[in-house]
């Protein structure tokens, strides 16, 4: 699998160099790297389980000559709010405490952690910015979203939530994702302010992963529709060789 990665990159890179061009006269071949970030806002039946996500990552995306861009990405999920919080309820004492393996009180926080892995493809559209790789940037992208609750204890061992009996509870859970991008992209002349920022859009069609629930005392089976709304922007990085300086001697 590794080999394959490798090898879809290299191909990808060599594809983006060919040639020496100029970014600022004409549109080019390119690839690019970059940083991205997210805020995002839960739908369907994962708004019933987490609330809005922070998520951080990676791009790498090839521009052709055309303005088709494609490549994959990858991010993290994460945030501190879990609107599902009474799956624990069977683990605390009759006052509602939970004890832990020193037979004292402890604190157990319930987080969002999760990811999403996909192959994208768009176009620019050049009606706008300094240059013709620069425009409104639409784009799909096609892969997988997965998600989990993560309990994080204060105050000792908590062996019960440790470990494999922590899959008990941690609602595992992934499935085919399918995300819609629709921002801006600029790429600066001289490779200084290179940027995209937009509208993100995600459904996916995802159930649990676990064989048993044990609050539920049985496998949940249901079959989910998550949504992600929000806005994500990127840092990047654009990879190309710059054309030779022309000079006129009279």
């Amino acid at each position: 699998m590794k080999k394959i990665i490798w090898f879809f990159l290299f191909a990808l890179m060599s594809l983006s160099s060919i040639g020496q061009s100029s970014l600022r006269d004409s549109s080019i071949n390119l690839s690019m790297i970059g940083a991205t970030f997210a805020y995002q806002y839960p739908g369907g039946d994962m708004a019933d389980r987490f609330g809005n996500n922070f998520n951080v990552g990676g791009v790498f995306q090839v521009k052709l000559k055309s303005n088709f861009v494609f490549g994959f990405d990858g991010n993290f999920l994460f945030n501190e709010h879990v609107r599902e919080n009474g799956i624990l309820d069977s683990l605390r004492d009759s006052d509602g405490h939970f004890i832990n393996a020193q037979g004292q009180f402890a604190s157990i926080a319930l987080v969002e952690r999760g990811f999403k892995f996909e192959l994208k493809a768009g176009k620019i559209f050049p009606v706008i910015g300094p240059n013709k790789n620069s425009g409104l940037l639409a784009t799909v992208g096609a892969g997988i979203l997965q998600h989990k609750i993560r309990f994080e204890t204060k105050g000792g061992s908590y062996p019960s939530i440790e470990g494999d009996y922590a899959k008990g509870y941690d609602r595992l859970t992934n499935g085919l994702s399918v995300t819609e991008f629709l921002g801006y992209i600029n790429f600066g002349n001289k490779r200084l302010v290179n940027f995209y920022g937009g509208l993100e859009f995600t459904q996916a069609f995802t159930q649990s992963r676990r064989d048993f629930d044990f609050d539920l005392q049985k496998k949940d089976t249901r079959k989910r529709i998550d949504l992600l709304f929000g806005f994500r922007v990127a840092w990047i990085i654009p990879i190309y060789k710059r054309a030779p300086r022309a000079y006129y001697f009279d």
